[in-house]
């Protein structure tokens, strides 16, 4: 096991490197950029973005262009950005040095997987924070969305696909079945519009709160209150969000279950005279809940980093899907590539820690005899 694990941690630096590869060949044919932005910007209401980027230059820019007189290439520098007509050719060239596109695309890449590989991300584009900083800044959301949903999905789906798998074909199973598909077909933004409406507004009930992650007072709660106040805004957000996931542990457990029930030990241990409780949980549970635990890491890891955007927004919960959505839209690329490092190297990780558990859940799983 332990040679397997050494091959495959080796192995995560250059698929690491491949998906960063990948990516950045995309981001170099995709449309816009954040030059392009800022000249849009200057070319618009011009006002965020000279305070932004170059002030005086942006004064000169907005009067009229004089510095343009005999430039010779100004033109070409020009076109290759669309609204940059009239522009200080300098003040262009200013841009590209300050966004790092004055070097080479392969010489761009290697000089950020450079400072990736030390953790350093540098600064977003367009706010002045450290990418590093602005994350911490939306992990709280994250992080509790990721970690609740996860347990309470876990929590729920695990005993309810055991009674399921029991009470195979009953009423019971008949009948939660439709409910689980039924709730898994509701998208889950629908739902979320549906329980802010009735449980957070002013036409039905105002039993929540409608926005953010806790109360204006939080700092003046009591310990209590302060938990108490967490999971009051977290409720609705976590039935929006965990639907979907609900349903398919669910059926994955029941499956699961179903599968070792129906094996020639489940046969023997019953005619050997063990009671049901006794061959459900001394021999069917460990080895039906290898897949269910194992996959727990991977399964934290997607609820973690891929919260509900749509989720977020109507819940105001400044997360990090939100962040990524709204980098990319601005075209920050220094927040886009720096969360899509951290997201991909987690999630190697959360992959080699579920063969890690399976292993410790059924030492009989050989992983080293595979070949990686």
């Amino acid at each position: 096991m332990g040679a397997y694990l050494l091959k495959r941690t080796l192995l995560i630096f250059p698929t690491l490197l491949g998906i960063m590869f990948i990516s950045f060949v995309i981001i170099q044919f995709a449309p816009g950029g954040p030059v392009e932005r800022v000249i849009a910007q200057l070319s618009g209401s011009g006002v965020g973005a000279t305070e932004r980027f170059g002030g005086g230059g942006g004064g000169e820019l907005a009067g009229g262009g004089s510095s343009q007189a005999g430039q010779g290439g100004a033109d070409a520098l020009n076109s290759k950005y669309r609204g940059a007509q009239g522009l200080d050719p300098e003040f262009i060239k200013s841009l590209e040095k300050q966004f790092g596109f004055d070097k080479p695309a392969h010489e761009r890449f290697f000089l950020m997987m450079k400072n990736y590989f030390t953790f350093n991300f540098g600064e977003s584009y367009f706010r002045d924070i450290s990418v590093i900083e602005l994350i911490k800044e939306k992990l709280p959301v994250s992080i509790s969305l990721g970690l609740w949903m996860t347990l309470v999905t876990y929590l729920i789906s695990i005993p309810l696909g055991i009674r399921k798998a029991v009470r195979d074909g009953e009423r019971f199973d008949t009948w939660t079945s439709t409910v689980l598909v039924i709730g898994y077909a509701v998208p889950g933004f629908l739902v979320a519009v549906l329980l802010l409406v009735v449980f957070a507004g002013s036409s039905f009930f105002q039993w929540f709160p409608s926005r953010g992650l806790v109360s204006d007072n939080f700092a003046e709660l009591s310990t209590f209150g302060k938990i108490v106040d967490y999971f009051w805004h977290l409720t609705l957000p976590l039935i929006a969000l965990a639907l979907g996931t609900f349903t398919t542990m669910t059926f994955l457990t029941k499956n699961s279950f179903l599968d070792e029930i129906r094996k020639q030990y489940v046969v023997t241990a019953r005619a050997k005279g063990l009671t049901e409780h006794e061959v459900l949980y001394g021999h069917v549970f460990r080895n039906a809940m290898l897949l269910i635990i194992a996959g727990f890491p991977s399964a934290f890891i997607g609820a973690f980093f891929s919260g509900s955007l749509l989720i977020e927004t109507i819940f105001s919960l400044d997360g990090l899907g939100l962040l990524g959505f709204e980098s990319v839209i601005n075209r920050d690329y220094a927040v886009v590539f720096a969360t899509l490092y951290i997201f991909s190297l987690v999630g190697l990780i959360a992959n080699l820690l579920s063969d890690f558990i399976y292993t410790l859940v059924d030492p009989r799983i050989d992983f080293e005899s595979r070949e990686v």
